[in-house]
């Protein structure tokens, strides 16, 4: 029993990794985009909190990580 289940995994598991591993590449690309932007938003909110917290820096406040 237990070489028949396996024998049936190995059936219908081999054609689910193939298409995993050529849709991989493709979902990624698709993705790129977006994490490219998220970079982009984190890159302009850090250069808003530093001028935000600038004069707070000048004047000898506390340091906010």
């Amino acid at each position: 029993m237990r070489l028949l289940l396996w024998l049936l995994l190995f059936v219908f598991c081999w054609p689910v990794a193939l298409l995993a591993l050529v849709l991989y590449p493709l979902i990624w690309v698709v993705l790129l985009p977006f994490r490219l932007l998220g970079v982009a938003v984190d890159g302009v909110f850090t250069l808003l909190r530093a001028i935000l917290f600038f004069p707070a820096r000048l004047i000898g406040g506390r340091r906010f990580a």
